[in-house]
């Protein structure tokens, strides 16, 4: 195994018609491990990495953190960059990502808001309720737990896999990113963030879970669900 490897995780769930568009940008060379964990495409998305040559996992259980941590489950390197295959996230932020985790950070995080250089979608989002809330939640869990994170939900984000196992995370949808981020933050982990540009979708539709009220209370129930769980660190 190459000591200072990186597995690329893709996350993708109908997604072809994006990967398509993104496919040219993403530098695969970059990784000592590529696979893709789809979780029941029906739009050839499957055929779609068939065809590239690359790995596909059927994901077991539904849910974006479910399909998140089964890929953790299946890296072989010692670090981990977790991409989903909508269009939103930028492949350009993959060599300062890899380059912090090489450097020692135990979670990296591609930062959208209050940061120089970084910038949100907010195509369909016109209230911006979505970056406010987000926002909200990196000042309301930096107060709790300390830390300096702007951006605690964001997908786009990478992870040393002994640390993110230790981590026990359980959470099965969206709130994979909350919850790792607190849990990351409670073991005193190195957090890194680093600004990025949240780019338009490249193709497909958003998912119905992904909506702005639906995400808002998932995030409310996972950060009550954090406040009060006495959790062993060892």
């Amino acid at each position: 195994m190459n000591k200072t490897g990186v597995t690329l995780c893709i996350i993708a769930l109908n997604e072809r018609e994006a990967l398509e568009n993104i496919w040219h940008t993403i530098p695969l060379t970059a990784f000592t491990e590529v696979y893709a964990i789809d979780g029941g495409s029906t739009d050839g998305t499957h055929e779609f990495f068939k065809r590239k040559k690359i790995k596909v996992i059927q994901q077991k259980n539904p849910g974006r953190g479910a399909a998140m941590l089964e890929g953790l489950a299946h890296a072989t390197q010692p670090f981990i960059l977790f991409f989903s295959g909508d269009g939103n996230e930028d492949p350009q932020m993959f060599t300062a990502m890899i380059r912090e985790l090489r450097k020692g950070a135990d979670l990296v995080i591609a930062g959208r808001h209050l940061r120089k250089g970084a910038g949100s979608d907010n195509s369909d989002d016109s209230l911006l309720l979505r970056k406010l809330v987000t926002i909200l939640f990196g000042i309301t869990i930096t107060f709790i737990w300390g830390g300096d994170v702007r951006d605690p939900i964001n997908g786009l984000r990478a992870g040393r896999v002994v640390f993110l196992k230790k981590l026990k995370l359980t959470a099965q949808n969206h709130t994979f990113e909350l919850q790792s981020t607190i849990r990351a933050l409670k073991h005193k982990g190195k957090i890194v963030e680093i600004p990025t540009r949240e780019l338009p979708r490249a193709g497909g539709i958003r998912k119905e879970t992904a909506g702005s009220w639906i995400l808002g209370i998932t995030h409310l129930k996972c950060l009550w669900s954090e406040l009060i769980l006495q959790e062993d660190k060892k």
